[in-house]
């Protein structure tokens, strides 16, 4: 099903757009917000924590997450649930190391973030990994578009029911294998940052 998400007819947008779009739908939605992130590497520097995180300043990205989490919790509308499900491999990079502490601090703020293994999806993954996506509605989908070096370029807005209610399902079902994010911190401490 989400080989087929690669193919699917959308319009694609530059960063700016996708960014105004997305915001405009959220703004105006109830319910639960679908969030699917697979790949291992983000660029971020628009992020001072991950600028503190790449320069190796270990201490002072922690700093400016637990700095952030007024702006964590200004990001949540109270109208929607956030559903965040993070695909991880094993040994945790230092990038993921980075982001599941922003997550944990997300999560504190409100977001239903969980963590899976990459092993359980690797039946779904044939050709590539995963897609980065959004789901705001059964009729509106969103794979978010990333460079080679990680870099968020912009997305792609999709509007195929067809397409988006059997990923709906399978994200649900991964999400309901999946750990919490706080349970799974407790059981495995993350790797120092650097």
């Amino acid at each position: 099903m989400f080989t087929r998400i690669r193919q699917a007819g959308g319009l694609t947008m530059d960063r700016g757009e996708y960014s105004a779009d997305f915001y405009g739908v959220y703004r105006e939605m109830e319910g639960v917000l679908w969030k699917l992130e697979r790949a291992q590497y983000f660029h971020e520097p628009y992020s001072k924590s991950w600028v503190a995180w790449a320069e190796g300043d270990w201490d002072r990205s922690l700093a400016l997450i637990e700095a952030a989490s007024a702006e964590y919790e200004a990001d949540l509308s109270p109208r929607v649930e956030l559903r965040r499900l993070r695909i991880v491999e094993r040994p945790l990079s230092p990038y993921l190391a980075w982001e599941l502490r922003v997550l944990a601090a997300r999560a504190t703020a409100g977001e239903k973030a969980r963590v899976l293994d990459a092993d359980a999806v690797r039946h779904l993954e044939r050709d590539r990994p995963l897609p980065e996506l959004l789901i705001p509605a059964g009729d509106l989908m969103y794979e978010i578009l990333y460079d080679r070096g990680g870099s968020h370029v912009g997305g792609r807005r999709i509007h195929d029911r067809e397409l988006i209610e059997p990923c709906l399902t399978l994200l649900t079902d991964l999400y309901g294998q999946a750990e919490e994010l706080p349970a799974y911190l407790d059981r495995e401490p993350l790797p120092h940052l650097l």
